[in-house]
């Protein structure tokens, strides 16, 4: 087994710690729903991870990315997702209230979050061409799932730290004005992630 685990830890830090649209999702998902609405935004991202490894072993990743107008659909499907999502934050913000700030549409499922991520260009190509260079001269498959276990651990865990420091800790504030303004500036940053993601 030539997988090279310590080698990947690197390589994967700056990404998996940099502010994204997980990271947005997941601040987002415990301010509206406390613990379990960042469990979903979690678990959300971890399958994305896992389905960007298995695409990469199985080899679509390769063949997607070698087929431009595929890759430029997938592009803008991401970058319409995106904006659909940042958008639902915007007006989860603007229209909360007093009587029901936490349950008013802007709740991210799992399925959301597993989307943000699998439609994620940038995701992709991380996967395709730096995790390939740890995944071994063989590039098994396991090898592959191994590396993303990794990926999972390291996002899971930075995820629950920053979001205990940000949110959980924040409840001295007004949790409608701190719910208004997350959402908004979440909105706002999921937006720019997605035409930053657009463009070359």
């Amino acid at each position: 087994m030539d997988i090279n685990l310590i080698g990947f830890l690197p390589a994967l830090l700056p990404v998996a710690l940099s502010p994204g649209a997980s990271f947005t999702l997941a601040i987002n998902s415990a301010l509206a729903d406390g613990r379990r609405g960042l469990i979903a935004t979690l678990l959300g991202t971890a399958l994305g991870i896992y389905t960007h490894a298995f695409f990469i072993g199985l080899g679509i990743t390769a063949i997607l990315v070698s087929q431009p107008a595929i890759f430029t659909l997938l592009k803008i499907a991401g970058t319409l997702y995106l904006l659909w999502l940042g958008c639902q934050l915007i007006r989860s913000g603007v229209r909360a209230d007093a009587l029901d700030f936490t349950h008013d549409g802007g709740t991210i499922t799992v399925k959301a979050a597993w989307l943000a991520n699998v439609l994620n260009p940038k995701a992709v190509l991380f996967y395709l061409t730096v995790v390939s260079q740890f995944a071994g001269r063989q590039g098994d498959i396991s090898h592959y799932l191994i590396l993303a276990s990794l990926h999972v651990f390291v996002m899971v865990v930075w995820l629950l730290v920053i979001s205990k420091a940000l949110v959980f800790s924040a409840r001295r504030f007004n949790p409608l004005m701190l719910k208004k303004g997350v959402n908004i500036a979440g909105g706002l940053l999921l937006i720019l992630f997605s035409l930053h993601a657009f463009l070359p």
